[in-house]
C-alpha cells in the first residue's frame, strides 16, 4: 500500500506530465468540478471531502481505473445510482478529470 502523500504525488505528475490531455486542459477540470458539484457532491462531500457517509471516498479513486470509474457512474454501484441515462458521456470524462485531482482545485 503507497502512503497518501504518494498517490497525491501520482495524480500530480500525471496532470502535469508532458502530452497529458488533461493538463492541456485546464477548463476540462473546471467543468467538471461544476458538474461534480451538482450531481455527486451530496454524498460524495464538497471537494470530494467525504461527509462520512457510506459512499466512496474518490480521493482515494485509482488514477489508472477510469473504466472502472465510467462503469460505476454510468451504471451505478452499491447504493449509488445509475447516472447513465442524465450524464452524458463528455460530462462524466470532466468529472474524471477532476477526480483525478482529488479535489485539489482552485
Amino acid at each position: 500500500m503507497f502512503p497518501a502523500w504518494l498517490k497525491v504525488l501520482a495524480v500530480g505528475v500525471f496532470l502535469i506530465a508532458p502530452g497529458s490531455s488533461l493538463a492541456a486542459e485546464p477548463e476540462l477540470v473546471a467543468q467538471g468540478k461544476a458538474q461534480y458539484r451538482q450531481f455527486c457532491s451530496n454524498c460524495h462531500g464538497v471537494n470530494m471531502v467525504n461527509p462520512g457517509t457510506s459512499s466512496f471516498d474518490l480521493r482515494k479513486f485509482p488514477p489508472d481505473e477510469k473504466t472502472r470509474f465510467v462503469d460505476s457512474v454510468v451504471h451505478g454501484k452499491k447504493a449509488m445510482p445509475p447516472w447513465g441515462d442524465i450524464l452524458k458521456p463528455d460530462e462524466i470524462e470532466a468529472i474524471w478529470a477532476y477526480v483525478l485531482t482529488g479535489g485539489q482545485t482552485k
